[in-house]
């Protein structure tokens, strides 16, 4: 076994383990988000290449920020998956920027609504799961004040 196969850290140690289920269900909902964003981005751009928008710049230029915003989700839920401690901020970002836009979608007066209420519920799912102590151990993150071993110190 080389070097780079065996853990060298206590905290490599600790999440070596099998990954919780609460972890893959938070890479699961992330990468949904990223996959939607990425459906949204493209509908919108071909949409505004082919079809008839009232601002043909704006709509294309619509279509490619929700694709490149789909990235940080995607990311974040690789790295949920392969159990990188970078992931959960870029993880938790997302659902944060998820909420304020549920919201508006929940004041529509529209087919919207539902659309609303699945990002809603989306999103808060993914944050508690994010925040969750099983999930922050399999990650390796310490809290503020902790030790290696996540005894607090004096």
């Amino acid at each position: 076994m080389s070097s780079e196969q065996t853990p060298t850290s206590e905290t490599e140690t600790q999440t070596a383990g099998p990954r919780p289920r609460r972890l893959t269900y938070a890479a699961a909902l992330a990468a949904l988000e990223g996959l939607a964003l990425v459906v949204g981005g493209v509908w919108i751009l071909v949409e505004g290449l082919v079809g008839d928008p009232d601002d043909r710049q704006s709509a294309v230029t619509g279509g490619i920020t929700l694709i490149v915003l789909a990235l940080l989700p995607l990311l974040a839920a690789r790295g949920l998956l392969a159990r990188r401690s970078w992931s959960r901020g870029p993880a938790v970002i997302t659902q944060i920027m998820a909420l304020p836009v549920a919201y508006n979608l929940l004041r529509a007066d529209s087919a919207a609504i539902p659309a609303g209420i699945a990002l809603a519920v989306v999103a808060l799912t993914a944050l508690i799961l994010l925040i969750n102590s099983e999930t922050t151990q399999a990650l390796g993150i310490k809290g503020p004040g902790r030790t290696q071993g996540g005894e607090r110190q004096s």
